[in-house]
């Protein structure tokens, strides 16, 4: 049985920050390229970020010096720590870990950014 379950998100005024977690099992974690995806209302899901069995990492323009992409092998856990959080950052964030055919996905948790 594989399961992704995301935890931290939550509502945060503009400016603050945020850190997300993803822990993954059922899977051999470490074989796994993890991802970082958000869909905002009416909005297709979009990648934000990506660290891949290397721990190379890969940021989207828009969130790019304000995001951070890290993974734990050891802890089967992806973060994503969100500073600077802008109202435009309001989504439901959703935990990916892909690997040749199989492709597994979290079940959502929603970031709120408003004063």
């Amino acid at each position: 049985q594989v399961q992704l379950v995301e935890s931290g998100g939550g509502l945060v005024q503009p400016g603050g920050s945020l850190r997300l977690s993803c822990e993954a099992s059922g899977i051999i974690f470490s074989l796994y390229t993890m991802g970082w995806y958000r869909q905002a209302p009416g909005k297709q899901r979009e990648l934000i970020a990506q660290i891949t069995t290397l721990f190379t990492t890969t940021h989207s323009e828009s969130v790019k010096g304000r995001f951070t992409i890290s993974r734990s092998n050891a802890r089967n856990t992806v973060y994503l720590q969100m500073d600077s959080l802008k109202p435009e950052d309001t989504a439901v964030y959703y935990c990916n870990a892909a690997r040749a055919a199989n492709n597994f996905w979290g079940q959502g948790t929603q970031v709120t950014v408003s004063s």
